[in-house]
C-alpha cells in the first residue's frame, strides 16, 4: 500500500522506526501547510523556509526520542508555534541589541569623547594655573578651587579685598592669553 495512505499516527511509528519513506510522506502532507501557517503569523518567506527546514532535519535527528503526545499533525503544528515564538523572541532581542548599540554610538561616543577632551583641557589649565607665581597662584586657587570670597581670602592671607581682587584679575588676563584660542572653543572649566 502507498504511504499516502497511511493514517497520521502509522507514519509516526514508522518514522520512529527509520523508515525514510514515511518520513518523506510526511514531509510531502505537511510541508506546504505548515509553512503556509508560519507566513501567516511572520510574513517573512526566507525565516518560514528555514523554520520549516529546521523542523523536519530535527524531527528526522529524533525520530526515535520523540514522543507524540497528540496527533502528527498538532506535534508538527505545535513545533511551528513553539519555533515561531522563538524566532520572534530572538528578533526583539536583536532589535533591542542593535537599538542599544546605535543609543550609545549616538551618544556615549560623543560623552566620551567630550569629556576625554575636558579632561585634556582641564590638564591645560591646571598646568597653566601651576606656572603662576606661588601667591599669585594661592589667590587664585582659594578664589576658583575653593570658591571663597575676595573677603575671604583677603582676611586668611591678610591682605586687602582690593589685592586680592587685582591679583585674581591679574591672573585671569594672563591664563586668558596662555590659553589663547581654547577659552572660544571649550566652555572654561575654572573661569
Amino acid at each position: 500500500m502507498p504511504y499516502k495512505h497511511y493514517h497520521d499516527h502509522e507514519l509516526a511509528e514508522l518514522l520512529q522506526s527509520g523508515d525514510e519513506r514515511a518520513y518523506a510522506e510526511i514531509y510531502h502532507r505537511y510541508h506546504a501547510c505548515l509553512y503556509i501557517h508560519a507566513f501567516k503569523r511572520l510574513q517573512l518567506r526566507e525565516e518560514c523556509r528555514d523554520l520549516i527546514h529546521e523542523l523536519f532535519t530535527i524531527l528526522w535527528i529524533k525520530r526515535s526520542e520523540i514522543i507524540f503526545k497528540t496527533t502528527l499533525s498538532g506535534y508538527l503544528y505545535a513545533a511551528v508555534r513553539n519555533r515561531i515564538f522563538d524566532l520572534l523572541a530572538k528578533q526583539k532581542l536583536e532589535k533591542s541589541y542593535v537599538q542599544s548599540i546605535q543609543h550609545f554610538a549616538e551618544h556615549g561616543l560623543v560623552t566620551t569623547d567630550y569629556l576625554a577632551r575636558q579632561n585634556q583641557l582641564r590638564a591645560i589649565i591646571d598646568q597653566e594655573i601651576a606656572s603662576l607665581p606661588p601667591r599669585t597662584r594661592q589667590i587664585f586657587e582659594m578664589s576658583r578651587k575653593h570658591f571663597l570670597s575676595h573677603q575671604e581670602i583677603a582676611k586668611a592671607l591678610n591682605l586687602s579685598e582690593q589685592t586680592v581682587k587685582s591679583t585674581v584679575n591679574n591672573a585671569l588676563k594672563v591664563l586668558r592669553v596662555k590659553l589663547g584660542t581654547m577659552m572660544s572653543i571649550h566652555p572654561p572649566i575654572f573661569f
